[in-house]
């Protein structure tokens, strides 16, 4: 373990015991109460008095205990943040060295010739595209046209015309009379 990880753990194992600390003095000091009211009704004021004394002092230390305990947990935050902190920090370091490799390795002179190349590559692709587009004679742009309408003929077969004569006058249809429904009738 890392001496970093371990002061958290030693200053939280800290205010555990002051905690067990103010425990034992708030018990101590319910009960020197109790004591102190015995005594004045055994008629021990001075005692009493000297009880209630040492009762005060004891309640200052306890208010001194919480104070302690409440700065060493900001403490342990801060240690706790600042351990995050160092993480972040080691991580952007890692990440830092890493980039600077990779830009060893790709330099801007190398991405250059990369976009050239491929710059390149793109404009021979356009001129061979645009010769074989060119390269066709007009006895072939002839033979496409013609195969063009070929396929277009086969698609547009028509049924044959009737050769018999069409009727002058269409019969009329006549329409369906309604039929009277039989009626419904109940069952005895």
């Amino acid at each position: 373990r890392s001496p970093v990880s371990v002061c958290p753990q030693q200053l939280k194992q800290q205010r555990d015991k002051l905690r067990q600390y103010q425990k034992r003095l708030s018990l101590g000091l319910e009960r020197e109460r109790a004591l102190a009211r015995q005594l004045l009704r055994d008629g021990k004021k001075e005692k009493a008095m000297l009880l209630l004394k040492k009762k005060r002092y004891q309640e200052q230390l306890l208010d001194k205990t919480e104070s302690q305990i409440s700065n060493l947990e900001r403490m342990v935050q801060d240690i706790e943040f600042t351990q995050i902190e160092m993480k972040v920090i080691e991580g952007l370091k890692i990440g830092n060295e890493c980039l600077n490799k990779m830009h060893q390795v790709m330099s801007i002179e190398e991405v250059e010739r990369i976009i050239g190349e491929t710059q390149d590559a793109v404009e021979y692709q356009r001129q061979i595209d645009e010769l074989l587009a060119g390269s066709l004679t007009e006895e072939d742009e002839d033979a496409i046209l013609e195969e063009l309408n070929a396929i277009t003929q086969e698609q547009l077969e028509l049924p044959e015309v009737p050769s018999e004569p069409l009727p002058e006058k269409i019969p009329e249809v006549s329409p369906i009379k309604n039929r009277p429904k039989p009626e419904l009738v109940a069952a005895s």
